[in-house]
């Protein structure tokens, strides 16, 4: 017996184990100093952004994004399924005796072919273990690799089924926060004089959704990467609108009551704060003022324009910047570690929202024009959001 090997083997198995266990299973986030998908994703995701970081076209360089998340799944299950192909042909090598049918010697490699198929189960009966306990292993590994196929094919539709109930509600932000959303869009549309109630059931509807990807992210840290289905949206752009809306109504709008923002603004900044510690994020005292003063001016101009006051003086300034020091480090933080452009506070010219832009547009739009004898040129960029 190779006391060594046997040691190895079990220190690996145990190890690819505890690590799926936690990641697919357990329903919590567990804080190590070591573990094999943390360092995985670490490993992985530094050159995939450095990559994409190279890519000039926003929308390749989004397409480029997306791939990380679907694949990094496949990648890990196949690092655990090698981690425990390798820990168990240890564990043949170092306890047992075998056979070849053809009577050749059985090396180390052909255990690991061995151990290969027992995994996923072939069966092909070329090497037989001899000893009782290579017999117990190779049981143990086959029934353990059923199983491992098992809850990986439970593991993968759980994430895509999270994904989905992510993606619908930021789909419907389109129609009332723009694309890419802003707090001031959002209050302009939902946030009037008089409409309490609708800013109440739109805060109260955002105030759930954080608390599903609050818990989603923390239960499949993978989540973090899977990028949107449009390119100018994103888990935390829309985070941080509900963040920044949430703080202006705080802070202060005439006519408006806080008590839904309040609530709203605590959960969605639990929400950011634990998600910075899931992909690793570090804090720079360095980042851009996202508001600076200038745009504030123009903040508070553009909603007085559409009907919401924001109050003024010395109190609701002191009141946001307090507020926006509490979650803005943290989003920005989380945006360069995953490569997403956060929103802006407004923007510098109205734009489409995704539900108004499509690739015919500008052409039945001329169709139309030269109907009624108007010239226009139908050749135009078009809107596109994927």
């Amino acid at each position: 017996m190779h006391i060594p090997s046997v040691i190895l083997g079990i220190a690996i198995v145990v190890l690819v184990l505890l690590d799926a266990f936690e990641t697919i299973v357990l329903p919590r986030r567990i804080r190590k100093e070591f573990r094999l998908s943390r360092v995985f994703y670490r490993r992985t995701w530094e050159p995939w952004r450095t990559i994409a970081g190279k890519i000039k076209a926003p929308g390749r360089r989004e397409n480029f994004l997306g791939y990380f998340g679907p694949l990094s799944l496949i990648f890990l299950l196949a690092v655990w399924a090698c981690g425990l192909i390798l820990g168990f042909t240890l564990l043949q090598y170092g306890a047992g005796d075998h056979l070849q049918l053809n009577g050749r010697e059985v090396t180390f490699y052909a255990l690991i072919y061995h151990s290969g198929e027992t995994f996923f189960t072939l069966g092909y009966g070329d090497i037989v273990p001899t000893s009782s306990l290579a017999r117990f292993l190779s049981v143990l590994e086959a029934g353990m690799g059923f199983g491992f196929l098992g809850t990986v094919i439970g593991y993968l539709p759980t994430i895509y089924s999270s994904f989905s109930r992510r993606e619908i509600e930021i789909s419907m932000l389109d129609e009332r926060a723009g694309s890419p959303s802003t707090a001031s869009e959002l209050l302009a549309r939902v946030g009037k004089l008089g409409q309490q109630d609708v800013l109440d059931s739109v805060f109260r509807d955002w105030e759930r959704w954080a608390a599903q990807v609050l818990e989603s992210h923390l239960s499949y840290p993978a989540l973090s990467f899977f990028r949107s289905q449009h390119n100018n949206q994103s888990w935390l752009g829309a985070l941080t609108t509900l963040l920044d809306a949430s703080a202006l109504v705080i802070a202060g709008v005439d006519g408006l009551r806080s008590d839904q923002a309040k609530l709203t603004f605590a959960i969605a900044r639990h929400a950011v704060v634990d998600l910075s510690q899931v992909v690793n994020a570090r804090y720079d005292p360095n980042f851009p003022d996202r508001l600076p003063e200038a745009q504030m001016t123009q903040l508070r101009q553009t909603l007085k324009e559409r009907g919401v006051v924001l109050r003024e003086g010395p109190a609701f300034e002191q009141k946001l910047a307090h507020l926006r020091s509490m979650y803005e480090p943290y989003a920005q933080s989380i945006a360069r570690n995953l490569f997403i452009t956060l929103p802006p506070w407004i923007h510098d010219e109205k734009r489409k929202d995704n539900w108004q832009a499509g690739p015919w547009d500008r052409i039945i739009q001329a169709r139309g024009l030269a109907v009624l004898g108007q010239k226009v040129n139908p050749i135009a960029e078009i809107d596109d959001h994927f």
